[in-house]
């Protein structure tokens, strides 16, 4: 008999699913190594406080001590923000970080995995990953030691049937490339008040999308359908981050370009790029690429938390009402 993994989920969330109340999930990674600190502390407080004021209870994932958890208390998600040992922890590794007892933070695919099988149906985050660039240069040698990286975001999409808001895939990927992925993968590409993709740190991208949605009863209305045809992929909702910090798509593109140039010669390569590559995003665009990081960040926890109001059946003002006490009766913390 297959031994299964405990699966913990903190009091005040698994009240909230016992009761039917909405739970939106969101993933540790970003707050334990995607943002530097301390606007990894200003992220949690914004996107917790997003989802509460729309109602429902945020549930960060990660992996406590080699339990998959859902949900961190105070004291753990200062452990988390302070990146005391905290390891990163991809689908692929949640075993090998239960096995091994350790402090994991939850990429998207992690935090997809353990939502699901938590029964959640919908999840928040920043941008997905996808398809990256071809960091080896145009030219080069095939025997680089490069590789065309895919994130294993996609497959984790492409198999999980959940809501899942973001701002796009980030703009340091190829996202043609991830479109084309996403087509294949028969993932539902859904604009919230827009057909064109948006870019992470941009509204737009040129990319054209077939679905659109005008409110969070139409997301909603479009993942029962899903469900009720047998489809066993996310639903992907992507809008542009906040106009008042969105960056010019050229601005942004040139960053990038620079920045890839930088990570060669400087022989940056695996799991490194990522972070090498929003980091001198971050520096080429004076700090605006973190500040529409953070905005995008809360602007998706919110309408994540009205989509799940809606697919609870309730009304935001309803959940609100009940969230408010609830949350007033807890210790205070940024969750």
């Amino acid at each position: 008999m297959t031994e299964r993994a405990p699966l913990r989920i903190v009091p005040e969330v698994d009240a909230a699913r016992r009761s039917g109340r909405p739970v939106v999930a969101l993933e540790s990674s970003v707050l334990a190594q995607g943002l530097p600190i301390p606007a990894n502390r200003e992220a949690a407080r914004r996107m917790t406080a997003g989802v509460r004021a729309q109602g429902a209870v945020p549930a960060v994932t990660a992996v406590v001590h080699g339990i998959p958890t859902i949900g961190l208390e105070p004291a753990e998600l200062e452990r988390f923000l302070r990146r005391d040992g905290v390891r990163k922890v991809s689908a692929r590794d949640l075993a090998a970080a239960v096995v091994a007892r350790i402090d994991g933070a939850t990429t998207v695919a992690a935090s997809l995995a353990l939502a699901h099988l938590a029964g959640i149906d919908v999840f928040a985050t920043g941008g997905i990953g996808g398809v990256h660039r071809d960091a080896s240069g145009a030219g080069e040698s095939h025997e680089s030691t490069w590789v065309r990286d895919e994130s294993a975001d996609l497959v984790e999409l492409a198999r999980t049937p959940m809501v899942v808001v973001c701002a796009g895939a980030k703009s340091i990927l190829d996202l043609p490339a991830t479109m084309e992925r996403l087509e294949t993968l028969g993932i539902l590409v859904v604009g919230y008040r827009t057909l064109e993709l948006p870019g992470f740190f941009t509204a737009g991208t040129g990319l054209p999308l077939t679905a659109q949605a005008e409110s969070p009863e139409e997301v909603a209305q479009l993942f029962r359908t899903e469900r009720s045809l047998g489809r066993s992929t996310a639903l992907l909702v992507v809008q542009p981050p906040p106009s008042d910090v969105a960056l010019p798509r050229q601005l942004v593109e040139a960053a990038v370009t620079a920045a890839l140039a930088q990570a060669r010669a400087a022989g940056v390569r695996g799991a490194a790029v990522t972070p090498y590559l929003l980091a001198a995003v971050e520096r080429a665009t004076e700090g605006r690429s973190l500040d529409a990081n953070l905005a995008l960040l809360e602007a998706n926890a919110v309408l994540a938390g009205r989509i799940a109001a809606v697919l609870s059946g309730g009304t935001r003002d309803e959940w609100g009402r009940t969230s408010t006490a609830a949350h007033g009766a807890r210790s205070a913390g940024v969750q």
